[in-house]
């Protein structure tokens, strides 16, 4: 009968410990995958801000030696992210390739124009500094026109500077839901151990001596969770660089391994306090409020 009963309180420890450590697993992966996001946001914000086009057209008068001055002249300026050249015939067989048919062959003429495709650095697309650029380029002689799409850079900013306050936001109440979550979990293995504390206590083993075993166990079940939970970051981390190898999400290398000492740690820290406070609690109660 004893050894049955052993047997049944094993099993429920068993599974007490099973569900802090898969408690604190999944909301540490939540957190990480949360700081992910919110580390890569930049780079992403910046990659789309990078895709925007400033086309500069150029006069069929303008002379070669001019057109290669200003390509070598955009190429090393500190706004340009890329430049390339685009032919007037280079432009009219990607033109008739869209529409399905030569237009050429209706007008008799070339109409399109030598360009340069400018592509800026992200801290330089906004509307102001896209407007001096593109009025510094539009200014010499050879060159015909520059456009750009200025109401989507303006939609580009704005809904940027959104998306990053409600990731701020999202980032702060996920992170208060998940020191609850933690700290339940931990409150609930330690109820089931309230009688064991008592008694420990009645018998004249101090506080400290107590609550110690207590902290320490959790401490490793956090330790355990936050190891469970990098290893989903990282597979997180991988399959998202492998689908959009653009963005280089492994290159920041440094601000990655912050993030994941920093889960780490979290997993640490918030089962020690939340472990503390709830032997703290059953220790400062009277043996008949243990029933309660």
């Amino acid at each position: 009968m004893a050894s049955s009963f052993e047997r049944y309180q094993k099993r429920r420890l068993f599974f007490s410990y099973f569900s802090v450590i898969i408690s604190i697993t999944l909301v540490l992966s939540l957190l990480g995958a949360l700081g992910i996001v919110v580390i890569n946001a930049k780079k992403v914000a910046d990659h789309v801000k990078e895709k925007v086009v400033i086309s500069v057209y150029l006069k069929n008068s303008a002379k070669d030696v001019e057109i290669k001055q200003l390509q070598k002249s955009l190429a090393l300026a500190e706004y340009t992210k890329s430049s390339v050249f685009v032919s007037k015939e280079t432009a009219a067989e990607e033109h008739s390739e869209e529409i399905g048919e030569n237009f050429m062959d209706y007008l008799g003429y070339n109409p399109l124009q030598n360009s340069i495709d400018l592509y800026l650095k992200a801290d330089y697309v906004s509307f102001e500094k896209t407007k001096e650029i593109s009025d510094e380029i539009a200014s010499k002689d050879f060159v015909d026109e520059v456009t750009y799409n200025k109401r989507l850079i303006s939609l580009l900013n704005d809904n940027i500077k959104r998306i990053s306050f409600w990731v701020l936001i999202v980032s702060v109440i996920f992170t208060f839901i998940a020191v609850l979550l933690i700290n339940s979990s931990i409150r609930l293995s330690v109820y089931a151990k309230r009688f064991t504390i008592k008694t420990m206590q009645m018998v004249g083993a101090t506080k400290r001596f107590i609550r110690r075993p207590f902290v320490w166990r959790s401490v490793r079940l956090g330790m355990l969770g936050a190891l469970l939970a990098l290893i989903g970051m990282a597979a997180i981390l991988y399959y998202l660089n492998e689908q959009f190898p653009d963005l280089a999400l492994l290159d920041d290398k440094l601000m990655i391994g912050a993030l994941f000492l920093g889960v780490f740690l979290l997993g640490i820290f918030i089962t020690w306090i939340s472990t503390f406070f709830a032997t703290q609690r059953f220790l400062n109660l009277r043996t008949d409020e243990l029933y309660y």
